[in-house]
């Protein structure tokens, strides 16, 4: 997560222009030792590029980068703003969830932080009219998108560069401050991710726990969530995330079935990934309750296709 200071030198720099240490701890404050530090976490990151002027001096300018091209948005549309006096790594991790009306008590357990600790990263936001209070819940108010924006950035990027120090080829499908689910693409990284600590098999893969075996056609997904247990509602979820085709669909539903997983516990897990429709959808058809549709969230097997499909793997 980029700390103040990082913030400080990337918004010294948004300009587009060169600058050395000195000169940026000059502007920044801090001092020449501290800069140093960090420009060396910001080149590592990828968000700085690096020259060597005269006399080996050294010369950093921005590069083009997710997290950077977000900010110059945010400066861009929001300029008036004194962002480096507002924005710390507490509140880009709250400000990812207020994208929609959320009690700071849902956000905390979330997090795994307490509600104070919600409070305190909303202050900043609280105290410039940025919130849209609706009754207990927050969320961001409409014109704050970049905002949004630049804290999903941030997250997003704090995973990807996370699991490629252990997966190099793996993408990033899904992800919230402390989640993340990713793919990748080769054999070695598969095995990589199997024995590193806080990656756990998710998705098809690992259906096979639960009794089920399937082909897979690409290396299977992981779940990074330290010291959490990965539960069966959020394998369901992973494996819709990862792809909402019909035989996705079906599989998904015959681990309801298998495990008789609870309605209200897969949909409170689903609200998570946007999939709440989508489960319903699938319970209903569990109990007979609809007809295929093309409006439907999910494209659901018919009757008969469901049935041969338990009988199959021995599903009653």
């Amino acid at each position: 997560m980029i700390a103040k200071a990082g913030l400080a030198v990337i918004d010294a720099l948004s300009t587009g222009r060169e600058a050395t240490p000195a000169d940026l701890a000059t502007e920044t404050g801090y001092s020449e030792a501290h800069t140093y530090e960090v420009l060396d976490e910001l080149l590592a990151a990828g968000f700085l590029t690096e020259t060597r002027g005269p006399n080996n001096e050294r010369r950093v300018s921005i590069a083009a980068h997710p997290v950077i091209e977000a900010y110059r948005s945010l400066r861009s549309e929001l300029g008036h703003v004194e962002w480096l006096d507002l924005l710390s790594p507490a509140t880009l991790r709250v400000c990812w969830y207020l994208d929609e009306p959320r009690r700071a008590a849902e956000i905390a357990e979330r997090l795994d932080i307490t509600r104070q600790a919600v409070h305190r990263a909303l202050s900043p936001l609280k105290h410039r009219a940025m919130l849209s209070p609706s009754g207990p819940e927050y969320a961001l108010s409409d014109d704050l998108a970049p905002l949004l924006s630049f804290a999903r950035a941030v997250v997003t990027h704090e995973h990807r560069s996370r699991v490629r120090e252990v997966a190099p080829s793996a993408t990033v499908e899904w992800c919230d401050p402390k989640r993340a689910l990713v793919r990748v693409q080769t054999a070695t990284d598969t095995d990589a991710l199997q024995a590193a600590p806080d990656w756990q098999l998710t998705g098809l893969g690992r259906f096979e726990e639960y009794g089920l075996q399937f082909f897979l056609a690409g290396e299977p997904a992981f779940w990074y969530a330290p010291d959490a247990e990965l539960t069966p509602a959020e394998v369901v979820c992973h494996t819709l995330v990862l792809d909402s085709g019909s035989r996705r669909v079906s599989y998904s539903m015959l681990l309801i079935e298998t495990l008789n997983l609870d309605r209200k516990t897969l949909t409170a897990t689903a609200k998570w990934y946007d999939l709440e429709p989508a489960v319903a959808a699938m319970y209903r058809s569990l109990r007979g309750e609809s007809e295929i549709s093309a409006d439907a969230p999910v494209v659901l097997p018919s009757e008969s296709e469901f049935a041969a499909l338990k009988e199959q793997y021995g599903v009653s």
